[in-house]
């Protein structure tokens, strides 16, 4: 059964992802520290570019977003060693690899339908193996 704090940070992160204005995918993460949050993030562009993500072409669109994950960590500003960040999307590589680096130990996500992992399942599992070796845990939350 899911503990209340997860429940909640999970749903803080499906909040925050809808507050994306990408109209394919909308991605939020929530970093906390001893059940507080530290900061949010939700998948789109920089500040001050121009949003044009209903229109740009997918890759120029890919180029210029930056992941739920990263603004997360941006906003932050602080370390955040020893923290847990809470997705609604499993990170990529790049967001996996960042997560590592900047010490957050737990990451937890809800567990991922079979059409996100069609298309996306070889990035999890890539994702996956570097945080095991890297020593971050990871948890699979079952939602419904």
């Amino acid at each position: 059964m899911i503990s209340k704090w997860a429940e909640r940070f999970i749903q803080m992160a499906e909040l925050v992802a809808s507050w994306s204005k990408d109209p394919s995918t909308q991605v939020g993460a929530v970093i906390t520290e001893h059940n507080r949050i530290v900061s949010l993030g939700f998948n789109g562009y920089p500040h001050g570019i121009s949003d044009s993500a209903a229109t740009d072409s997918r890759e120029l669109k890919l180029l210029k977003t930056l992941h739920a994950e990263e603004n997360a960590i941006l906003y932050a500003k602080r370390d955040l060693s020893g923290c847990e960040i809470w997705v609604t999307h499993f990170p990529c590589p790049n967001c996996a690899a960042k997560i590592i680096q900047t010490g957050i130990n737990a990451v937890h996500c809800p567990e991922q339908d079979e059409d996100f992992l069609a298309r996306w399942g070889d990035k999890v599992a890539l994702s996956e193996t570097m945080f095991i070796q890297a020593g971050v845990s990871v948890e699979w939350i079952t939602t419904k």
